[in-house]
């Protein structure tokens, strides 16, 4: 098969690193990629939101499958163009419909999704521009701490806790009256705070049948202690022990997959593709904190290297319907991953800073997230630049491979995070 990747960060580079694996794989295409996909296959600069030039590329490229890496094409509908289109209907697609997106396109839809088929979820009201006042008294009805989250698309960084009732006041006016996150807060969702630990657990689904990939935690504060703002992500460990425990993932099942597949049939929404369900566990009860229509980053950098058998045929599989009697043959190792950010990063940060130490002698796998090529040199382009993903029979024999790499890979005002995996008793 030719493969197309849609996407240029970490999540798409282990994908393709798995992808380029299979004896299935003729072909392996990025658009964009980025410096660490062009030893996998070819970069192609095109757009993730180019429809026409994808349709194109299908055609001229002879592709026969498409992985939709970020959430914003999805949302944006680039399956149902593909479909859509007499030319690429053919082409096999894993993603979700546009319809399918909107779980994580509007968290205020995803939180009604869940109310309507019984997944459970903490409480939350949506609010907008007109009725900000309305926002506010519901605030003082609640308890510290305050939840605000951007109902669209804010990349990852649009939540806001605060312990502070007039910071949470501060930062709905911010968000919708002076848009914080852009059109991502025109209307903002308030909260019930979930007290707990958190873990992300990861579905593939032709919309009837579902495989459940390994669980992973990861880290989204900027700072040690999980202090500061919010990131995309910087590191993350598979597996979680405290999954295993009290039956939880046999609850995470029950309780929220199957209900999420049913909910989606039943709702007639065409659904091929990842679904990544934000957890909390509170007291041994899953409750779903967020919907996410793709594989999370950092996580894939932990999950994907765990999966030992060839996922072309599961995700062909997935794209065409035929999901069913497919498995998965899950490592017993555990896998983190250490993601080595821009200096100033989740704020402003200066990009073309040339990255060392590439070549040393690295037990760590390298993933490739906010980088480009600059002639024979690797630089840096984005705020999360290269995760290291080590991979061992315990979680600290894996950090150490991933801390080793940390260490080796540099560029001027590199940082990353030092206690990725402190919370957790492995």
């Amino acid at each position: 098969m030719n493969i197309l990747i849609i996407g240029g960060g970490g999540r798409e580079h282990a994908l393709g690193w798995k992808i380029a694996q299979s004896e299935s794989c003729d072909k392996l295409y990025f658009a964009p990629g980025n410096a660490g996909t062009s030893a996998l296959g070819t970069n192609l600069e095109i757009d993730v939101n180019d429809f026409p030039t994808i349709k194109e590329t299908i055609l001229n490229q002879h592709i026969d499958l498409v992985i939709v890496g970020p959430e914003e094409p999805l949302v944006r509908g680039l399956s149902d163009e593909i479909k859509s289109d007499s030319r690429t209907k053919d082409c096999l697609v894993v993603g979700p419909s546009k319809a399918g997106a909107a779980l994580e396109g509007s968290k205020d839809f995803a939180k009604q999704f869940m109310h309507k088929y019984g997944i459970p979820t903490a409480s939350a009201r949506a609010f907008n521009k007109a009725n900000i006042e309305d926002g506010k008294a519901f605030l003082s009805t609640l308890s510290a701490p305050y939840v605000l989250k951007a109902d669209g698309l804010a990349a990852g960084k649009g939540v806001i806790i605060t312990d502070s009732l007039e910071d949470a006041y501060q930062h709905l006016k911010d968000m919708l009256v002076h848009e914080k996150f852009g059109d991502a807060s025109q209307s903002v969702l308030i909260e019930e705070f979930l007290s707990g630990i958190e873990l992300s657990v990861f579905v593939l689904t032709d919309g009837k049948d579902y495989l459940i990939l390994p669980e992973a935690k990861d880290y989204k504060r900027i700072s040690e202690g999980d202090k500061g703002p919010n990131t995309g992500g910087m590191g993350a460990i598979s597996p979680v022990k405290f999954a295993k425990e009290n039956s939880f993932l046999s609850k995470v099942e029950e309780r929220v997959v199957k209900p999420t597949i049913d909910g989606l049939q039943q709702e007639g929404i065409d659904y091929k593709g990842f679904i990544f369900i934000g957890l909390m566990n509170v007291a041994g009860n899953p409750y779903v904190i967020e919907y996410n229509v793709r594989m999370g980053d950092p996580e894939t950098e932990v999950v994907i290297p765990r999966i030992k058998n060839d996922l072309v045929p599961v995700l062909a599989a997935t794209a065409s319907g035929t999901l069913a009697g497919h498995t998965l043959e899950i490592s017993d190792q555990t896998a983190s991953t250490v993601i080595l950010v821009s200096g100033g990063y989740p704020g402003s940060y200066e990009k073309g800073k040339l990255i060392s130490g590439l070549d040393s002698d690295l037990e760590a796998i390298i993933f490739h997230a906010g980088t480009k090529k600059d002639g024979e040199n690797t630089i840096t382009s984005g705020g999360r630049v290269i995760a290291c993903t080590g991979i061992g029979p315990s979680m600290q024999s894996a950090l150490e491979q991933s801390y080793k790499a940390a260490k080796l890979i540099d560029w001027e005002h590199k940082n990353y995070r030092r206690d990725i995996g402190f919370d957790l008793d492995q």
